[in-house]
């Protein structure tokens, strides 16, 4: 999936514009969060898990929480009434203590319509469960893992453990089942709409420890972020063929979740 961030169209901190003075703690200060969402029409998918996501990851980290109404009035504020498709990202910070909210708009953005080559690193992200701001490590794999001819990273623990890719999530389809890595990582919103859909189209799925050991016992392998979904044609030197049908069948899953308005 292409990672390469779009020109900026507007940011906003609190629902005003942004100053130098303003932008100084979310250019300096590490300790933050965010949520990334592709809008449409003025509506997102899955727009109740962005905002839970959002306000969990706030208790966390600051101790506060982060009210989602207040939260949907900052992007249609960015997004005013000339915006209506574009990807969204909401930043919280808490530079004095209390959340602070930055909301970023660039173009909107698709998944790549190509197989996607991983390359595995002996890395996983501390705190995974956090999507959070920071993550030098896995942006430092996947550059690398591009200079070497891949698409991106995978990230594995120091058995071959797979935990997830750099910026999605990683699903292995062994001809009958969907299974998700149950390791350490995000649980990124696309796959928490894709995962309770699955059976219903004849997919069952489930959670299991998957190795790099393991690979050639899978079929096919996709991954799933903000942008969408996308095959894996190979990881390291296995090749998988891509699975049409099964595609086709995420492809219309992921088409039939309904879309909220912001």
């Amino acid at each position: 999936m292409n990672t390469t961030p779009a020109p900026l169209h507007r940011l906003e901190i609190d629902g005003r514009a942004a100053t130098a003075d303003r932008l100084l703690w979310p250019a300096l200060g590490g300790m933050g969060h965010f949520t990334a969402m592709q809008v449409r029409g003025g509506a997102t998918r899955g727009l109740g898990l962005h905002l839970a996501r959002l306000d969990a990851a706030t208790r966390e980290l600051f101790d506060r929480g982060l009210d989602g109404g207040y939260v949907r009035e900052l992007v249609r504020h960015v997004l005013r009434d000339d915006i209506a498709d574009a990807s969204v990202r909401v930043h919280v910070h808490a530079p004095e203590g209390e959340p602070s909210v930055t909301v970023t708009v660039r173009a909107p953005g698709g998944v790549s319509e190509s197989a996607q080559a991983l390359r595995s690193v002996p890395y996983q992200r501390p705190f995974p469960h956090i999507k959070h701001l920071g993550g030098f490590g896995q942006a430092r794999h996947g550059e690398l893992a591009r200079r070497a001819g891949f698409d991106d990273a995978l990230l594995t623990g120091p058995d071959g453990t797979i935990s997830e890719g750099a910026v999605t999530n990683v699903a292995f389809y062994d001809g009958s089942e969907v299974v998700w890595p149950d390791a350490p990582c995000l649980t990124g919103i696309t796959m928490q709409l894709l995962e309770p859909r699955l059976a219903d189209a004849g997919l069952p799925t489930r959670r299991a420890p998957v190795t790099l050991a393991d690979l050639s016992s899978y079929t096919a392998v996709f991954v799933t972020n903000a942008r969408g979904i996308a095959p894996v044609r190979r990881i390291d030197a296995t090749e998988f063929e891509v699975d049409e049908k099964l595609m086709a069948t995420l492809a219309g899953l992921y088409a039939d979740v309904p879309w909220d308005a912001v």
